[in-house]
């Protein structure tokens, strides 16, 4: 099988695991601030805060951010679910921006109109959480230049873009958001093997973070309600949530660090290759914007001249032949559960003409010459 995704591990990324397991540090020990800091320093901004998977950094982003009780958050339909799902766990409620069906990233024409619709019915959003689909970073200074006027927070969910650049600056700078959040779940650009990060340039955003992925305990002093017993001393001073990252996982992420640039670049020659094999055949690539430099988590395709059937059964006959193709995504909207707080189909009609039409094919950077050609030549086939 030819897998859609998968993670590049070699010996040193094993020997840094090892080195670990081998030391007197298993969970909290010095390799989680030291991949903070590298994390920090790759994207050019002050604090990063690693836990244990990209869902508990969107919802401690979102508490960070004073998202509660009958707030409302809105982000796009064509994500994971945790992107929506990280506003419910506060007791927020979630709306949809649909998406331009381009790119598959947030329209900013539509998040434009929702909000000037928003604000005449006294509802606007308290956080926008635009997604990065595939790798490429939205039209963020438009989407910023929006929150200025309307007054509402932006969370990155970055969690397939690390190693992208926006406007040639990293993802992750902020300089158009609060916060950014990455994933290093094994499919994405670098593993560590779970995990994620919240990156932000303020200081308190970044002190709360830190508390709430650790029951919302303290043991900095000038933090505290009291003087401090003694150095064994910390205080509980707000409800937070075992979301850490061990010693393992941050080793494992500073190692597959040292490799991102080249697993991006691997990546991009990659995609130059699906595009000129599939440049006269009816098969449209997401758009990508001359400011964006995608790290191309994933290589999606937009079946555009076909039904829905035939769409259904490239995807079906390239995995019977042992080529992982796959959907990035169901539209949020439409699934059950939030069918039942009641969004429809219709709700969104960009989002649901991509999924009508869109599917992943098998990217990574292990790829080899073989295994792409054999994926161009089945898809050739069958579309």
């Amino acid at each position: 099988m030819i897998p859609y995704g998968k993670q590049s591990i070699n010996q040193s990324d094993i020997n840094a695991v090892i080195e670990v397991l081998q030391s007197d540090w298993l969970t909290q020990g010095p390799k989680v601030p030291a991949f903070e800091k590298a994390i920090a320093d790759y994207c050019s901004v002050n604090h990063a805060v690693a836990v244990n998977s990209a869902t508990s950094a969107l919802h401690i982003a979102c508490l960070a951010l004073g998202v509660g009780k009958n707030d409302l958050v809105w982000t796009s339909p064509i994500s994971f679910v945790a992107s929506a799902n990280c506003a419910l766990y506060c007791g927020a409620n979630i709306d949809f921006v649909d998406i331009n069906l381009a790119t598959g990233n947030m329209s900013v024409d539509s998040l434009s109109k929702k909000l000037a619709d928003a604000e005449e019915k006294d509802n606007l959003p308290k956080v926008v959480i635009p997604v990065h689909l595939a790798g490429q970073s939205c039209d963020m200074k438009s989407i910023n230049e929006l929150s200025k006027r309307y007054g509402f927070k932006i969370i990155e969910d970055a969690s397939h873009a690390i190693g992208a650049k926006y406007l040639d600056k990293p993802v992750g700078n902020c300089e158009f958001s609060d916060i950014c959040v990455f994933s290093f779940h094994p499919v994405k650009i670098i593993t560590s093997a779970e995990g994620g990060m919240a990156v932000t340039k303020d200081v308190n955003l970044a002190k709360q973070l830190k508390r709430l992925r650790s029951h919302g305990i303290t043991a900095d002093p000038t933090e505290m309600t009291e003087p401090s017993h003694g150095p064994w001393y910390y205080q509980q001073i707000e409800l937070g949530f075992n979301y850490r990252m061990t010693d393992l996982q941050a080793a494992l992420g500073l190692s597959q660090l040292n490799k991102l640039d080249e697993f991006v670049a691997k990546r991009n020659d990659l995609i130059i290759y699906y595009n000129n094999a599939f440049k006269d055949l009816p098969i449209t690539q997401l758009q990508q914007e001359k400011e964006c430099y995608s790290s191309y988590h994933l290589y999606i395709i937009r079946l555009t001249n076909i039904d829905k059937e035939h769409h259904k059964n490239v995807i079906c006959q390239l995995r019977k032949q042992g080529i992982m193709s796959h959907l990035h995504y169901i539209p949020i909207h439409l699934q059950p559960y939030y069918k039942d707080l009641g969004f429809a189909l219709g709700d969104f009609p960009n989002a649901e003409r991509y999924y009508d039409e869109a599917m992943t094919i098998p990217l990574y950077p292990t790829m080899t010459n073989s295994d792409q050609l054999e994926v161009i030549s089945n898809l050739v086939q069958y579309v």
